[in-house]
């Protein structure tokens, strides 16, 4: 099944964005707090946009995987990826 991502890579154009934007107040030696802070907004744009990429798969191909029979990858695949998160 296609995916429509539209609304994650609105997401990660917006990081993309505030990436540019720490760049810069980086290069202006801008109050180092004030760069924290904004990097932990580009942090949580970042796990938004990969959520919502989990969630569309799990909605789409882990749930076709229980037709064909391939459900037990698919759903590996998700668990090694909430390992990930929670290190």
């Amino acid at each position: 099944m296609k995916h429509d991502h539209t609304k994650s890579l609105n997401v990660l154009k917006t990081a993309k964005g505030q990436i540019e934007a720490v760049i810069r107040m980086t290069e202006e030696n801008r109050y180092c707090v004030d760069i924290a802070n904004q990097i932990m907004a580009v942090e949580a744009l970042l796990k938004k946009a990969n959520l919502q990429i989990l969630q569309q798969h799990i909605e789409t191909c882990v749930k076709e995987s229980f037709v064909d029979g391939t459900h037990e990858e698919k759903i590996e695949e998700v668990i090694q990826i909430l390992k990930k998160y929670v290190k």
